[in-house]
């Protein structure tokens, strides 16, 4: 006889990867969207870029995830999750610091998505999903390098918008 409290596992874990995955569209929308604006920044930008395949590639290893739990993508909270993310952006792009504020957002962001990805990895071991596990923990390490990355480097980036922001004639704002 089966362990009742399998079902239930299986159950959170999809609801969890299929959140996980209209997050990871959100982050997709709203990196594309800034990385498209950057224009001063060529080190953010490439970094950006980078994770935006890095995201892509999560995506797709969590779409694997909850079609092997019998489960399908989220169509309509990944449109609501995108529509949001381009609002965001827009409203990120008439700020006159956006690179400064964009690196804030990013970092809060990436964080979410690390405690995201460590509950997934609790959740899934649980169900005993190790696959899933699995992946979720590479994803994690992602995540976690990406927040790392933009952490070791908000100092010397605002030091950059700083400079550029007291040039006259220089755009600091991308």
């Amino acid at each position: 006889m089966s362990d009742p409290r399998s079902g239930k596992r299986r159950e959170r874990l999809l609801k969890w990867l299929q959140d996980a995955y209209a997050m990871e569209q959100e982050a997709e929308t709203m990196m594309k969207a800034m990385a498209s604006r950057i224009e001063n920044y060529a080190e953010l930008a490439a970094r950006i870029g980078q994770h935006v395949q890095e995201t892509r590639q999560q995506s797709e290893s969590l779409r694997q995830c909850i079609q092997s739990l019998g489960g399908s993508v989220p169509t309509a909270k990944g449109l609501f999750a995108s529509l949001t993310a381009a609002m965001h952006a827009a409203g990120n792009s008439m700020m006159e610091d956006e690179v400064v504020k964009g690196i804030g957002l990013s970092f809060g962001f990436e964080n979410t998505e690390i405690a995201t990805y460590r509950a997934l990895v609790v959740a899934a071991e649980r169900a005993g999903a190790t696959d899933i596990a699995a992946v979720c923990g590479q994803i994690l390490q992602e995540e976690i390098a990406m927040a790392r990355w933009l952490e070791d480097h908000q100092d010397v980036l605002v030091s950059a918008f700083l400079d550029r922001d007291e040039t006259p004639g220089a755009e600091a704002k991308r």
